[in-house]
């Protein structure tokens, strides 16, 4: 229940849904109090014109994204790969298919490459109510041997729903094979929860943030004329979306911090 209701009750707060949200009540208030059915109109589309605004939405990312930034990475006892980045083998897909976090899983086969651990472990498992198909730490370890890390390196965990799933069952793994520290990968946007929520549970985690949405050229871009500056006024549907997801993981540490996950 707790995870279906930390999907379902986020999405009232997030852009989209507080404009709804509002947009209903100015109806509901046109019929009885019309003079005043202006305030959450106003409220909505203010709303929608900041969190639409590629400015907002990259600062918004960079807060986040930069917390971690690469480093020359050490010598680790394993690598840990976090899911949310695959889209499973259905019609009229030919294979698993890499979404736009897939950069997740190829950046794990390039640590592994590099020779700075012996195993990658991909943590993973599929929500029922999401459809259907093969857990997420199977799909990954599929596109793994594809690019070339053999399957004997590869441990996955597929059991495991959200980020502090990924944590509580990862060190089960740990434990039982004596790891002591791990390079853990995931999206620069999600590393401080997931970094936060690994060294919550005592595991060694060193930061190995990929999937960089903002970088110093996108500001560059967006200030580079009078037309880019213009459009940045503008509303946008993918800042708007960049801006859902920033605020998402803001969310998401407020709420694993009151459940002490954190």
């Amino acid at each position: 229940m707790f995870l279906f209701l930390s999907k379902l009750l986020p999405l009232f707060i997030y852009p989209l849904g507080l404009s709804c949200i509002l947009l209903v009540v100015a109806l509901v208030m046109l019929s009885k109090k019309p003079r005043f059915a202006a305030i959450p109109i106003a409220s909505a589309l203010v709303i929608l014109l900041v969190t639409s605004n590629s400015w907002v939405a990259l600062s918004l990312m960079r807060s986040l994204e930069w917390q971690n930034t690469p480093t020359n990475l050490p010598q680790a006892e394993a690598i840990v790969v976090l899911g949310g980045s695959t889209k499973s083998q259905f019609f009229p897909r030919p294979g698993v298919d890499l979404s736009e976090e897939g950069d997740r899983v190829l950046y794990g086969a390039e640590l592994y490459k590099q020779g700075l651990a012996p195993v990658i472990i991909v943590s993973g498992g599929r929500i029922a109510w999401r459809g259907s198909g093969s857990p997420e730490s199977k799909d990954m370890a599929e596109i793994l041997t594809q690019v070339g890390v053999p399957s004997r390196a590869i441990i996955e965990e597929s059991n495991s729903y959200n980020t502090h799933d990924n944590a509580v069952n990862v060190k089960q793994i740990l434990q039982r094979r004596g790891i002591k520290n791990i390079l853990l990968v995931t999206s620069a946007m999600h590393m401080p929860r997931s970094l936060a929520i690994f060294k919550r549970q005592q595991i060694a985690a060193i930061a190995a943030p990929t999937d960089f949405l903002v970088s110093t050229n996108e500001f560059q871009e967006i200030q580079s004329s009078f037309e880019a500056k213009l459009l940045t006024l503008l509303p946008d549907s993918g800042s708007l979306q960049n801006f859902t997801r920033a605020l998402k993981e803001y969310v998401g540490l407020i709420i694993y911090r009151l459940r002490g996950w954190v």
